[in-house]
């Protein structure tokens, strides 16, 4: 028995069905899909690809597949994916600019529908010689996004505001910010936070001994009694050595975070951090590639940040 008999629809609608056409409704690609299982029927999905002219394929570039930050970013997107009758490839270019370069290139010339990049690490003219060839996304907060291309960031201002007004409502008058970057999304944390701190900021690098020098600050008498790190895995550094400083956390040291990635769940104590909304900015991304996919323009998305408080950031002493 073929699939269209069984399934009670023409063999047209099956074959659209199954190639992924996007218009076939998502309850008649639902019931094909089942029969066509039921009966053992599997699909030779390169083939489909060569005849419709169309890869059925999204490509996502990320910048390190170490980042936690990315997974739900990623699992957004494949399950928007999925239900578009897309499957995604994943490439990374494991923090370096030119092999993010070359992946991107990559990923173009393997001929996917649209690229998505999760990256702040290209700037615009690599992301402008990827958007002229094929429907491109952008996720994050790079330099600049290429006109035509679409975007989802987070609104990091809204985010490091949230920290420190949590910080200084708890009664915090010397608030630190620790960071190990200059890219955009870090610049613009510290931006907001040197705009909403109370008392002069109090700035700490971590890539030249910031984190040692701001443990043995928290000890003097005018030391900080707080710090917002710029992402969870700076925080969790904090955490992981004030012990070796005679540092307590809370009680010497407030610390905040930035992502709410599974971390800030696993250390101790546990860590307040500022949630991005990742697996709806991927399912933001996708449908944005969709449009694109559909010839029409994009507008720039902003998530919205939230704060999630724990252990790591009690009231201080007024």
């Amino acid at each position: 028995m073929d699939v269209a008999h069984a399934a009670g629809v023409s063999k047209s609608l099956v074959s659209a069905a199954l190639r992924g056409d996007p218009g076939v409704s998502a309850e008649s690609r639902r019931r094909v899909g089942e029969v066509a299982a039921a009966l053992g029927y599997r699909t030779n999905g390169w083939a489909q690809r060569l005849v419709s002219g169309r890869s059925a394929l999204v490509g996502v570039l990320l910048t390190d597949l170490r980042n936690a930050y990315h997974t739900d970013i990623v699992n957004g997107i494949e399950d928007a994916a999925e239900e578009a009758a897309y499957d995604v490839i994943l490439s990374h270019g494991r923090r370096d600019p030119d092999l993010l370069r070359r992946r991107l290139a990559d990923l173009v010339e393997l001929g996917v529908d649209a690229v998505i990049a999760v990256t702040a690490h290209l700037d615009e003219p690599d992301l402008r010689q990827a958007a002229a060839r094929v429907p491109l996304v952008v996720v994050g907060r790079p330099a600049r996004v290429p006109d035509g291309a679409g975007w989802v960031s987070n609104d990091d201002e809204t985010g490091a505001r949230l920290a420190v007004q949590h910080l200084a409502d708890a009664g915090h008058t010397r608030i630190a910010f620790l960071a190990a970057s200059d890219r955009p999304a870090a610049r613009a944390r510290r931006d907001a936070y040197r705009a909403a701190a109370p008392g002069r900021p109090r700035e700490f690098d971590a890539r030249t001994g910031g984190i040692a020098d701001l443990l043995t600050a928290t000890g003097l008498p005018d030391g900080p009694t707080a710090v917002f790190a710029a992402n969870d895995r700076l925080a969790a550094e904090v955490l992981a050595r004030a012990a070796d400083h005679g540092v307590r956390v809370p009680e010497d040291l407030a610390v905040v975070g930035y992502d709410n990635t599974d971390l800030a769940g696993l250390v101790r104590p546990a860590l307040t951090s500022v949630d991005q909304p990742r697996a709806a900015m991927g399912r933001a991304a996708m449908a944005q590639a969709l449009t694109l996919l559909g010839g029409a323009a994009t507008a720039h998305e902003v998530a919205v940040p939230t704060l999630v408080i724990r252990a790591s950031s009690v009231p201080a002493t007024p």
